[in-house]
């Protein structure tokens, strides 16, 4: 089977790029707070930085090939940035995966285009178009109709960002676990606190969240019969069980069978 990579990403603002960019002086965290500050008097009330100045500091992937399934974590310090983009298109790289995300095209993606180009990390097979490999022509990553890259919110949603569903709540529906103890708005005040490990725990339930609900999308256009379905959902059950962390636990707690 052609390996399927779900992805996501969790951000901290960069007050080095801030300090680079907007000419902002001080600590790291009174250069955020003087970014996020000025960002809701721009907007009239949103801090939300854009994407270059997001700093990645997690990437989960779940990786379902014929050796099964798995989830691992790309994380470390916020100076690590590079090896992280780095392991990730590495992994594109050696894999050629299907990748699957939830926004991806909106939000992850971008950041880590940015966030490469900054630190000068290459991603050769990411952005190919063809040049290198003709079967990269007509279905690539970059293509936003393309099934290479499957950002399931976008696609869900026909291409029309009104509506968008957030993936919470639509795991809710399907009766899967959806987010627990966190969203991305509490990234920040967490990486602040210390609790990096809850950022990471955060972000490899949400690649979960959306691997089930990629299984439930292949079971509506008729990829995945109803028994193939249900092979890959107790498939993925299986694998979260002997999983480390106590996030998996609360995780299955939450997933009624």
């Amino acid at each position: 089977m052609t390996p399927v990579l779900v992805f996501d990403i969790e951000t901290v603002p960069d007050a080095n790029g801030l300090r680079t960019a907007w000419g902002l002086e001080g600590d790291d965290v009174s250069v955020v707070d003087a970014a996020l500050a000025r960002r809701r008097e721009m907007t009239g009330g949103s801090d939300f930085l854009p994407l270059h100045l997001h700093q990645v500091v997690v990437i989960s992937m779940l990786m379902r090939d014929d050796d099964g399934l798995r989830v691992a974590s790309l994380h470390g310090e916020r100076e690590d940035e590079p090896k992280l983009l780095h392991g990730f298109f590495r992994t594109i790289e050696k894999y050629s995966p299907t990748l699957v995300s939830w926004n991806g095209s909106g939000f992850d993606l971008q950041v880590l285009n940015y966030r490469s180009m900054i630190h000068g990390v290459q991603a050769a097979r990411f952005w190919d178009q063809g040049e290198d490999d003709r079967d990269f022509r007509y279905n690539n990553y970059i293509g936003r109709y393309h099934a290479r890259h499957t950002d399931l919110m976008d696609l869900m949603a026909l291409y029309n960002g009104r509506a968008n569903a957030p993936l919470d709540q639509l795991a809710r529906l399907c009766g899967f676990p959806g987010k627990l103890g966190m969203d991305g708005s509490q990234v920040w005040p967490a990486w602040q606190g210390g609790r990096q490990s809850e950022v990471r725990d955060y972000c490899e339930t949400d690649v979960a969240n959306t691997w089930l609900l990629y299984c439930r999308f292949q079971l509506l256009r008729g990829v995945l019969s109803r028994e193939a379905y249900d092979a890959q959902i107790a498939l993925t059950r299986e694998s979260l069980k002997v999983l480390p962390g106590r996030h998996w636990q609360e995780f299955l707690a939450a997933w009624p069978n």
